[in-house]
């Protein structure tokens, strides 16, 4: 049995909606993201950093969400993915991977405006910043209906993920095409399943987190 370990709102997210995409059964472990659950010994045994998502698959655990969909795409869901030698194999690793710089200016928000409870700890210029960052990194995003002209794939769900988080610091409908973009993504069966199985949110309670003077 496949065993996804999982945190509401958290980059796990992909993982599972995948998991859904493909439609395979999966047991879903869920863990807390501000009760040091991700921290104890057991859990550091099986993610070193103490993040998740962590897959339980093929007799091993996979930590990194990037190489877990390359792996469920290569011997689960070759559909969603994009084989060596196929036309669009070098954009098809390209989104995938872009969801990762994205990701790490969400990461970065996410910590100045909710991990650190402190206004004294935060940083303006950082948050105003990172925004503005994020926000020119996601015009980027702006398919005619998916990443790739070959149809829905791994990479919709990588990116995807990183445009459901992103709006609560950055406005879509200010970049052309990307709340369509996200309108589609969010009408998926798929998307919608992981959705009900996600939980309650634990990390973004509010709808919109709006950077100082904003």
């Amino acid at each position: 049995m496949i065993r996804l370990h999982h945190c509401p709102q958290a980059r796990s997210f992909r993982t599972l909606w995948l998991l859904h995409e493909i439609g395979i059964p999966f047991k879903l472990v869920r863990h807390g993201f501000f009760d040091k659950s991700l921290r104890t010994p057991e859990y550091l045994a099986i993610s070193p950093a103490g993040r998740v998502p962590a897959l339980e698959i093929d007799g091993r655990t996979m930590f990194e969400s990037g190489a877990i969909a390359e792996w469920l795409c290569e011997t689960r869901a070759p559909h969603l993915g994009r084989a060596p030698g196929a036309d669009d194999r070098a954009d098809y690793l390209e989104w995938l991977h872009y969801a990762e710089t994205l990701g790490s200016m969400i990461a970065n928000l996410t910590q100045q405006h909710i991990v650190l409870r402190e206004d004294w700890m935060r940083s303006p210029t950082v948050m105003k910043l990172e925004a503005k960052r994020l926000a020119l990194a996601l015009r980027a995003v702006a398919p005619v209906e998916w990443l790739l002209p070959s149809g829905f794939s791994a990479a919709d769900v990588a990116v995807g993920y990183a445009v459901e988080i992103a709006r609560r610091f950055v406005p879509l409908g200010d970049i052309p095409g990307l709340a369509a973009y996200h309108e589609r993504l969010t009408a998926r069966p798929a998307f919608r399943a992981a959705m009900e199985q996600d939980g309650p949110p634990e990390i973004y309670t509010r709808d919109f987190y709006a950077p100082p003077g904003g």
